[in-house]
Order: structure tokens, then C-alpha cells, then sequence
């Protein structure tokens, strides 16, 4: 019989991502054929699946550690925030339409279908399915109609367990508080719990976990440590990423911006021990000492154009280029370096066009068609052959087109500049190659390191895997999925 479990937390950034990664390499390691599951993720870090559509980043990494390829059935509903009130609305990999939050509440009933769908295909594929839920289930005024937590777990007749996060205090109030505002049914399918993100002497904790216990009538499963080696993990949201030492090695300068996605493409900079990668937050100026500005991708070229303008950071590009540094603008950055971005449709925000920063001579013109694919490429530059993605609408074409930055299938890509100092690309995931990462390092001057960054990533796996076995009841979970 195909087993499922769901980890649901007590609120968001509980840890509940990094949980399911490590209980799907435990169950893997266990000679299991598990499978991830998040039936609806809200985020802007995405990544292209095998059947060409696009998930959750964080559904891509706890399919790395089921051993598996990404598809989008592992998170059948994502929304991609475009606004502060609207979001993209993917569903099983494509874009259904945009929403904004009171219109999603009344869609949402109707996707439980496309859900359970997923969810089905992969329990009848694999010995067992980890599901993780999405904010918390404390949002009773959300459960009408809910897919994401309770709503899914008892359509799928699934059992669940809580999440608490230790570290941002209150725990006890985090799980005996969920199970007072949950009605008597939702209340029954948890089976248990778990603390995470613990410092310090486990127990000292003990007389509150029995506490937790006693009051709630649910089983512990542990009391899971800090894991002090999440940072070699990719990271799931944009403040995870950590600025490195603030002296020595190449500087590189990545523009926090207001709609950033994918911005996980900066973690393998983050652990070159030769590179000092600072991600710029708002109202922040670009340091005079940077060697290159990274402008990241965006859900929202225009707005996020906007928003790089308010923070005054186009002026300071404007004389870091001209004090000789580097400037590389990735997929929605790309857009920006270009003269103008043109969104006659509306697709992205209100229909009109944006004059971009200049810096390269190139113009996009957004359409309806969304590029969603993992290609290989040569950089124009070096040669080094790498693998990357591409997650992007509109298109660019100017006379910088000439001078490609990179070849894909001997096609051009991208645009440099004619000094060569400015480049743009619309490939995602470069830096995770080793080789291209060397290579673009060494012309900026960077001795590279020899970092292996996907075997860094697979270990990391490893010991997260160790971690839960040393400190949580790992088989008691898995016994509990059935």
C-alpha cells in the first residue's frame, strides 16, 4: 500500500522545506522509492521540470534528495507573487492566470481536482509520499476551500504532523495555540509532533516537550538541533542568502530587489571562499569597491525597474561602470540593461513600456508565450561548456545580440557590451557549474577555489539526512505514514 506523511508547521519558515528534504533522503537511504509533495507553494524562486513546466525551487531540491528529476506534479499549484495584492497562478506547471488574493480565494476550491491528481500519479509511482503543507493550519479563517493544509490532508486521508520552530521563541504557544483554534476533526488527523531549530542543550526543552505532550495529547517525535549546514543548501527564500566576509576576494554586488526570483543562482557565489558576494538591500548603495553588480531576475521587470530606480541604484551602476566594473544582468535583469521594455499586453502589470538603464542595445517586448526550459551552452567568452535554465517571457533583440554571452544548440544568447564590461543573459543556474564559475571568476581576476558545488549539495544531503536520524524518531515517521 503506498504510503504518504505531511509535515504541516505551526507558521511560515518553520523549516518545514529542509525537514522534507531530509526525511526524503533518510527514506531513500532506507531503500525507499519516496517521492515530494507540496500542493500549493507560494513563490518566486522556480525551477523547470522534466515535462517542461515549472515548481517550487524547494520541491526541486527535496526531489534531488528522493533522488528523482523535478516534475510538476510534486507541486501542482504555485503562485508566483507579481504584486503586493496579485500573484501568477501555475497550475500543474503552466500559467492558468493572474489573481489577485480575494479572486484566488474563490479559485482555489476549484484546483483541488488538479491536486489531487498530482498527488495520486505519485503515490501510485513510489513506496511513499512526504508532503509538506504551506503556512500553517493555525489560519482557520483560510480553511474554507483550503488545498494547502488541512483541506488536502483530509481529502487525501492523509496523517499529519505539526512543525514548531524553537528558535523564534513561543514554541509551546505554537502548538498547543494550533490545536485550540482547529475544529475537533483537523485536530484528530494530527498524529504528532516535532521542534525544530533548536540551540543549545536539548534538555533543557525536556519539561516543555512533555508539556506540549500532556496538553495536546499528541506523540513527540523529537527535538531536531539547528543543522549547521543548511547554508551549503540551496536557499528557498531571498533573505537566506548570506552576504560573505566584508574584506578581501572578488566583491560581487547582487541588487535585492523587490520581485527578485530565482535568486538562488547566487549560493554557489556565496560559497566561494574567493569571492565577497554582499546582497544589496533596499536603500543601500552599490559599494564603490564592488568588481561587478549582479541584477538579478525579477517576476516584475518593469515594476521591479521602479524599484531599482527609487533605491537610486541606477545611478550607481551608472558610475561603477564608468569606474571600470563589471555588470551582469540575469534573465529579468537582462531586460533591464536593455534601452527599453515594452508590455503592449499587459502581462506582467498594466500595459506600457519602461525605458530601461542603457547599458546594452537591446529591447524587450513581453508576449504571452512563457520559455521554460533546461539547456546546455558554451560562454561566448571562455568556452566552458555549462548546463542552465531558462524561465522567462518576452523577448530581446538588438544590435549587442552580436556579441553573444553565450551558444545554445549554435544559436546565439544573451547580449555584451561593445567594452565588453556589461553582459545579459536570460540562462538561470550557470554559477552551479563548476567549471563556468571558474572560468567567469578567472577574468575578473578571482583565483577559483575547486569548489564542487552539486557535491557539496549531495553531502549536505547527507549529513541533513544523519542529522534527523541522530535526533528525531525517523522510523516512528515513516511508520506513521503506514
Amino acid at each position: 500500500m503506498t504510503r504518504a506523511l505531511m509535515l504541516q508547521g505551526t507558521g511560515s519558515n518553520v523549516g518545514k522545506s529542509m525537514l522534507v528534504a531530509g526525511l526524503c533522503r533518510a527514506a531513500r537511504l532506507r531503500g525507499l522509492s519516496v517521492a515530494p509533495f507540496k500542493p500549493q507553494n507560494m513563490s518566486n524562486n522556480a525551477a523547470v521540470t522534466s515535462d517542461g513546466g515549472e515548481i517550487g525551487r524547494a520541491q526541486a531540491l527535496q526531489a534531488r534528495a528522493c533522488g528523482l528529476v523535478p516534475h510538476t506534479d510534486m507541486n501542482p499549484v504555485l503562485l508566483k507573487p507579481e504584486t503586493d495584492v496579485g500573484s501568477q497562478v501555475i497550475v500543474q506547471g503552466r500559467r492558468l492566470t493572474t489573481a489577485k488574493a480575494r479572486d484566488y480565494f474563490r479559485l482555489k476550491p476549484t484546483l483541488m481536482g488538479a491536486v489531487l491528481e498530482s498527488f495520486g500519479r505519485l503515490k501510485a509511482a513510489h513506496d511513499m509520499v512526504i508532503v509538506e503543507g504551506a503556512g500553517s493550519p493555525a489560519e482557520v479563517n483560510l480553511r474554507r476551500g483550503d488545498i494547502a493544509n488541512m483541506g488536502f490532508a483530509e481529502a487525501a486521508g492523509v496523517p499529519v504532523v505539526l512543525v514548531g520552530d524553537i528558535d523564534r521563541g513561543g514554541v509551546i504557544a505554537q502548538i498547543v495555540g494550533t490545536q485550540a483554534v482547529m475544529d475537533a476533526g483537523d485536530a484528530a488527523r494530527v498524529k504528532g509532533f516535532l521542534i525544530n531549530k533548536f540551540r543549545g542543550d536539548p534538555s533543557l526543552f525536556d519539561g516543555g516537550y512533555a508539556l506540549i505532550e500532556a496538553r495536546t495529547g499528541w506523540r513527540g517525535y523529537g527535538v531536531a538541533p539547528w543543522f549547521p549546514e543548511a547554508w551549503r543548501l540551496p536557499a528557498e527564500d531571498a533573505l537566506d542568502i548570506r552576504s560573505g566576509p566584508q574584506t578581501g576576494g572578488c566583491h560581487v554586488v547582487c541588487l535585492r530587489l523587490s520581485r527578485i526570483a530565482n535568486f538562488d543562482d547566487m549560493d554557489p557565489l556565496a560559497q566561494e571562499p574567493g569571492v565577497r558576494l554582499t546582497m544589496l538591500a533596499p536603500g543601500q548603495a552599490v559599494p564603490g569597491n564592488a568588481d561587478v553588480v549582479v541584477i538579478p531576475g525579477s517576476k516584475s521587470t518593469r515594476g521591479d525597474l521602479a524599484f531599482l530606480r527609487a533605491q537610486g541604484w541606477d545611478v550607481d551602476i551608472a558610475a561603477h561602470h564608468r569606474r571600470g566594473g563589471h555588470v551582469l544582468g540575469i534573465c529579468g535583469g537582462f531586460q533591464m540593461l536593455g534601452r527599453m521594455v515594452r508590455d503592449p499586453e499587459g502581462i506582467e502589470g498594466p500595459a506600457g513600456e519602461t525605458p530601461g538603464l542603457g547599458m546594452l542595445d537591446v529591447d524587450t517586448v513581453m508576449t504571452g508565450d512563457k520559455r521554460l526550459t533546461q539547456v546546455s551552452a558554451q560562454h561566448a567568452a571562455s568556452g566552458a561548456d555549462f548546463r542552465g535554465y531558462e524561465i522567462h517571457i518576452g523577448v530581446t533583440e538588438g544590435p549587442d545580440r552580436a556579441r553573444p554571452f553565450a551558444f545554445v544548440a549554435g544559436q546565439p544568447e544573451g547580449a555584451v557590451s561593445a567594452d565588453g564590461r556589461v553582459a545579459g543573459s536570460y540562462l538561470h543556474g550557470m554559477f552551479a557549474d563548476d567549471g563556468f564559475r571558474a572560468a567567469w571568476l578567472s577574468a575578473l581576476g578571482a583565483a577559483p577555489s575547486g569548489l564542487g558545488y552539486d557535491a557539496g549539495v549531495e553531502a549536505a544531503l547527507d549529513a541533513l539526512a544523519d542529522h534527523l536520524e541522530a535526533h528525531l524518531d525517523v522510523g516512528g515517521l515513516l511508520a506513521l505514514a503506514g
